[in-house]
């Protein structure tokens, strides 16, 4: 491992703790931190990242984790569907590393990040949790993050870019 892939390694791994204590607002972080290795890597050169698809899929493993093991409290329907979607993710983990086609990405999209926003979202609210709103909330979260896994595996609209690039470009547009 080079330095570089250790760095980013424990900022992920470690920054992503947060989600025991705020459940809704550590989880938003913790996403954002998944992001933050592409500007890591734009920022440091300490031997670089050998292969970022593997590297990147691996920590997420970490987070969701955590999002599991909170999960794991949740009522007997919740827990099961979390349980149910965090084995679809690492299906397609497994299959991805297998076959190294970016489009099984969008095949098994992480639903399940995105389910557990919208879950500790109604936590948060403490809205009633109703069959018709775990509904909505499956459905809407599968739409959003095909869309997202569409974007970025199947169209590869990022893969050209340096994020620091991006961000700056962003920023320029304001000024």
């Amino acid at each position: 491992m080079t330095l570089e892939e250790l760095i980013i390694s424990v900022v992920r791994i470690f920054a992503s703790l947060v989600v025991f204590k705020f459940n809704f607002f550590g989880a938003i972080l913790v996403i954002l931190i998944d992001f933050s290795d592409l500007f890591m890597m734009n920022l440091i050169t300490l031997g670089g990242v050998r292969n970022y698809q593997f590297l990147d899929k691996f920590l997420d493993l970490f987070y969701i984790g955590y999002f599991l093991i909170i999960t794991l409290k949740w009522e007997k329907l919740l827990r099961n569907i979390s349980i149910l979607l965090f084995i679809f993710r690492i299906l397609g983990f497994v299959l991805f590393e297998f076959f190294q086609n970016r489009l099984i990405l969008f095949i098994f999209p992480n639903v399940f990040e995105f389910w557990f926003l919208g879950i500790t979202l109604l936590f948060l609210l403490k809205s009633n949790i109703t069959n018709r709103k775990i509904i909505i909330v499956l459905v809407v979260t599968t739409l959003l993050k095909m869309t997202q896994e569409y974007i970025l595996h199947v169209w590869k609209v990022l893969d050209n870019y340096r994020a620091i690039d991006v961000l700056n470009s962003f920023l320029d547009w304001f000024r």
